[in-house]
């Protein structure tokens, strides 16, 4: 119960922090779930009962849907095109470290209140130092703040040892550089606008299967590992340890196969592994185990691919809502996941059948999203339905030239 309430503040903060990072900007609602984070997970620690260590956990869920999000866009809207997937993958493995630092903290601390507090106080830090974070200069340039994302753009130029590029930078020439995708931001935008036009429709449906079924099989996956009488730490380090390779795999495929491709093989290979299982004596762990592992792997890769591809697909002036929309479907991936299992007490196999399923029918419809490999990121809509319309990938470069902007080279 405690899971499944944790899970659905997942959800809701996937909506709610994802409409008001778009409205409100990635560094503002950053610093405001680690806090929320710090606070709601130290007063589970000293919950007096189960009904408000479930309030606590709920309110935990949901600003950890604010860090993920935000965290992720502002790495997507200040990294250069061309390392935009090590980066997102390098960030990754700390996820990983913190799943494999998380069994030995549980493994060496069993006492579930001092297990929660030692693993929620490391967020305050984090709530101090995320001041010092730069906002999106791209969310500032589309939000009318012109101003602020000039003088964002020179502390990075100046970090980045280009003081000199930086010093160039004036609000007029940012203004003329984005002066259509401005123009295009007067309008007022809202979770509606991710199913308004066609290309933005197509793109919400194909990434919300893509992020329920890997979310749906992940947790699939491991209520069924549970059964095979595997020590509960050790399964921990397993799962952890399988994403190092996995996230390395999808990184070096996402830069030289392309998105699309790595995320689609990723789920069809996750999809063969869990259906195999079915085949398999229960008294073969070993080989149920590896099978589960393997598919776990892939999974990971997924969540590597679909994170930086989703990012990507959707313009800046809705892409916080559009990642919170494909947020929210896993999420309903990981609170469906239980109820699926319960059907094994009808039919044994029939769990594994449904756990298989949805990763090979969305990894199907993952082969129609539009490549982004090498591509610059949309700012609006209309940049995003132009693309579509031109069917060739190499053309978008020419038809965006306006987003592929001198000065954030130069300060990047």
């Amino acid at each position: 119960m405690g899971q499944s309430i944790y899970m659905v503040g997942v959800l809701v903060g996937a909506i709610v922090f994802g409409s008001l990072s778009d409205r409100f900007g990635r560094r503002t609602i950053l610093i405001w779930s680690h806090l929320q984070m710090a606070i709601t997970g130290t007063c589970a620690a000293f919950s007096p009962n189960f009904v408000w260590y479930c309030v606590f956990r709920f309110l935990t869920g949901m600003s950890i849907s604010g860090i993920g999000l935000d965290s992720v866009s502002l790495i997507v809207e200040w990294i250069p095109t061309r390392v935009r997937a090590i980066t997102g993958t390098l960030t990754g493995y700390f996820y990983t470290t913190g799943q494999l630092v998380l069994a030995g903290l549980a493994y060496a601390i069993r006492d579930w209140r001092w297990l929660q507090l030692i693993v929620s106080l490391p967020f305050f830090v984090f709530f101090l130092y995320s001041w010092w974070f730069p906002e999106s200069a791209r969310w500032l340039v589309l939000a009318r703040k012109p101003e602020q994302a000039v003088r964002m753009l020179k502390k990075v130029a100046r970090i980045n040892g280009r003081q000199e590029e930086g010093e160039k930078l004036t609000t007029e020439s940012l203004k003329f550089s984005m002066q259509k995708e401005v123009a295009a931001s007067e309008s007022t935008y809202t979770a509606a606008d991710l199913l308004r036009t066609p290309a933005v429709r197509h793109i919400s449906f194909c990434l919300s299967l893509a992020w329920f079924s890997t979310s749906f099989s992940y947790y699939g996956l491991a209520m069924d590992l549970q059964s095979f009488g595997v020590n509960i730490y050790l399964i921990q380090v397993i799962f952890g340890a399988v994403d190092i390779p996995a996230k390395f795999i999808a990184t070096t495929a996402m830069c030289y196969i392309g998105r699309r491709i790595t995320l689609a093989t990723s789920l069809l290979i996750a999809s063969l592994a869990i259906l195999g299982n079915i085949f398999v004596p229960k008294d073969m762990q070993i080989l149920r185990t590896s099978l589960a592992v393997l598919g776990k792997g892939c999974l990971a890769s997924c969540f590597t691919c679909v994170f930086l591809f989703t990012m990507e697909l959707y313009p800046t002036v809705i892409r916080q809502s559009g990642l919170g929309l494909a947020s929210s479907m896993a999420r309903v991936g990981g609170i469906v996941a239980p109820i699926v299992k319960m059907t094994g007490e009808y039919v044994s196999y029939l769990p594994l059948v449904i756990y298989g399923a949805a990763p090979l029918v969305s990894g199907l419809f993952s082969c129609f999203l539009p490549e982004t490999m090498d591509q610059p990121l949309p700012d609006t809509i209309e940049e995003v339905e132009k693309r579509k319309t031109l069917h060739k990938v190499r053309s978008n470069k020419d038809a965006h030239e306006s987003v592929d902007i001198p000065m954030f080279k130069n300060a990047c």
